[in-house]
């Protein structure tokens, strides 16, 4: 017995409905969740806005939230607290982005590679001890290394009173530094690398299991040590790898805000370890300044898309394998 076919007009006009249906709700949460408060937060960069205020009829924007045009983008370059914050706090980023991204890829790139070498049960467990921090709330990650780090009962201070040294207040010494970045500060990027260098791992090693093992064979059979075979055949294999590591690292970083609100208690000693994040938080949420922490936000956003861009640049090749 013959099937019939559906007419073609009937088949389109059935995908356009499944397609409609699929793609409409997800195009009505994006548009209610992520595109209208972008636009809002753009808005409020030009006026002095906090819901404290009574505004206008419209949107509560003018009346006692006035509109300043640029003059929130102007404030952070002043001599007003809120400028001044800005500045440390974006100096604070910088130094906390700079050091962690070259950090984490120092520990994490060898720490693949060996893995790699390793027997395929070993394997498996290595890669599960050290992806399980990365999946731990970043609260918990605080409150354990906030215990580590306790000046009275802590382990650090326990262990070095344990050899006759003295202890430290690791989170709360404005005075010691160690190449210039304060203690409390180093404290934050260890922990931070504790728990999130598991994320970079498994995408290193998942890299490593992609190139070829021709290449690396080809290598051996030349003479080449194993400094070698990293250096001249790993490596640049793994540049593209290399690349979403580092673009990934450093958008994280950027972004760190739980570890520095608990760990240092909001950016504590003496605003040594606020960030820009952070600082977005205290202005809108604590201050209910929505219109300059808006402005920040804004340009937080401009410093991560040129950095993005300028990695993307600088990393990016012209020939696969």
């Amino acid at each position: 017995m013959a099937t019939t076919l559906p007419r073609k007009g009937s088949l389109f006009r059935r995908q356009h409905i499944f397609a409609g249906t699929t793609v409409t709700p997800v195009m009505i949460y994006m548009m209610l969740f992520t595109l209208l408060p972008m636009l809002w937060g753009v808005l409020i960069t030009f006026f002095r806005y906090s819901p404290t205020r009574a505004g206008g009829p419209f949107l509560g924007l003018g009346g006692g939230n006035p509109f300043v045009g640029i003059e929130n983008y102007l404030d952070l370059f002043s001599n007003s607290p809120n400028g001044v914050l800005f500045r440390l706090s974006l100096k604070n980023t910088l130094i906390f982005s700079l050091v962690y991204v070259p950090l984490n890829l120092v520990v994490t790139l060898p720490l693949a590679v060996f893995i790699e070498s390793v027997t395929q049960r070993a394997k498996s467990f290595f890669r599960t001890i050290y992806f399980l921090p990365t999946v731990t709330s970043a609260v918990a990650v605080s409150l354990v290394w906030g215990v580590i780090y306790n000046p009275t009962f802590g382990l650090l201070n326990l262990g070095l009173r344990a050899l006759g040294l003295t202890g430290y207040a690791w989170l709360t010494d404005p005075q010691t530094t160690v190449l210039g970045i304060p203690l409390p500060m180093i404290c934050v990027l260890i922990t931070y690398l504790w728990s999130d260098m598991g994320y970079n791992l498994v995408i290193f090693m998942a890299g490593l299991q992609g190139i070829p093992d021709v290449y690396r064979e080809a290598a051996l059979v030349d003479g080449a040590n194993a400094w070698q075979r990293f250096w001249y055949i790993t490596l640049p294999l793994l540049r593209s790898t290399l690349t979403f590591v580092m673009v990934m690292t450093m958008l994280s970083a950027w972004q760190v805000f739980v570890l520095f609100f608990v760990l240092t208690n909001r950016g504590g000693p003496s605003n040594l370890t606020r960030v820009l994040v952070l600082h977005i938080y205290e202005t809108a949420f604590r201050y209910q300044e929505m219109g300059l922490a808006a402005t920040v936000a804004m340009v937080l956003f401009l410093i991560i898309m040129i950095t993005t861009l300028l990695q993307l640049r600088l990393l990016r090749k012209d020939w696969e394998y």
